[in-house]
């Protein structure tokens, strides 16, 4: 009779102490950022991608050893850098539609899979080194067009081609921004399974 007074006073006395599995809090559902920052990732990108299409400009140039003037245009598509360029923001801009869905789908639920979270920050860290390459390769070409090159003896066209080389420039500053929100995305899905796993 002792023993089982002393083993309630025990179990009483230790019961404030041990929380069960209910009084736990559920995990925080990190995928409202989520959503958010893949908003500001297609923004960022299908605004970037149409900035460096509408880049086009026509110029009437006068040479001296010609009678007649010569009617060129810069386009993008005459680079094969800024081609990549486009192609690899236009992949980023389908990435972000359909992992805008994932994301969307993820809110409805209180604890979105492992998987689904490890998934994200694989494609998310891949795309950051799509992009990234993506800038090296226009950010080349555009300090070309910007600088030229002396020692190849190519000559610089943004004193020509003013607005073409604004239009690439500001296109290139906008997937910067685009790169950030990878990396903050990339930073966000490692956080959560560090949470998941603690």
């Amino acid at each position: 009779m002792a023993s089982s007074d002393k083993l309630t006073s025990e179990s009483i006395e230790s019961a404030p102490n041990s929380k069960s599995p209910l009084d736990r809090p559920p995990p925080i559902n990190f995928f409202v950022v989520d959503l958010g920052l893949r908003l500001l990732l297609f923004a960022s990108t299908i605004t970037a991608i149409v900035v460096m299409a509408t880049s086009k400009q026509t110029k009437v140039l006068n040479i001296p050893l010609l009678p007649f003037p010569l009617v060129r245009a810069a386009k993008f598509n005459q680079s094969p850098a800024l081609i990549y360029y486009v192609v690899a923001l236009s992949a980023a801009c389908f990435y972000s539609i359909i992992t805008i869905l994932s994301s969307l789908a993820a809110i409805s639920k209180t604890s979105p899979s492992k998987k689904l979270l490890l998934l994200l920050a694989y494609i998310d860290t891949l795309m950051v080194g799509v992009v990234a390459s993506a800038m090296g390769a226009a950010s080349s070409i555009g300090y070309l067009g910007l600088k030229g090159n002396s020692h190849a003896g190519w000559t610089k066209v943004c004193n020509i081609y003013g607005k073409f080389c604004r239009h690439v420039s500001a296109s290139i500053s906008i997937s910067l921004i685009a790169s950030i929100i990878l990396i903050l995305l990339v930073f966000l899905s490692t956080y959560s399974l560090y949470r998941r796993s603690h």
